[in-house]
């Protein structure tokens, strides 16, 4: 189904922002509105996008996961700094 990467996203972003929940609706016409419920009801968080757009801008919000990184990908950073 088309909108299992957009579903994907906001899954992802509901994991990263603790305490608020956000969903996904499809409009008529295909594209893709970010929605967040709150208290007294729902908000749109943007305007109507289509799939590729919506991702992008779905793991834009919320907070960043840091880039996990490995031993050697450290100590691959600690010599790039000796060298510079």
């Amino acid at each position: 189904m088309r909108s299992t990467r957009a579903t994907a996203a906001v899954a992802r972003l509901n994991r990263r922002s603790e305490g608020r929940q956000f969903l996904m609706v499809m409009t008529g016409n295909g594209l893709f509105v970010l929605r967040e419920r709150l208290a007294d009801g729902e908000q749109a968080v943007g305007e109507a996008l289509p799939l590729d757009d919506f991702v992008r801008f779905v793991d834009g919000q919320g907070p960043q996961l840091a880039p996990k990184m490995s031993k050697n990908d450290l100590a691959f950073a600690r010599q790039l700094g000796k060298k510079l």
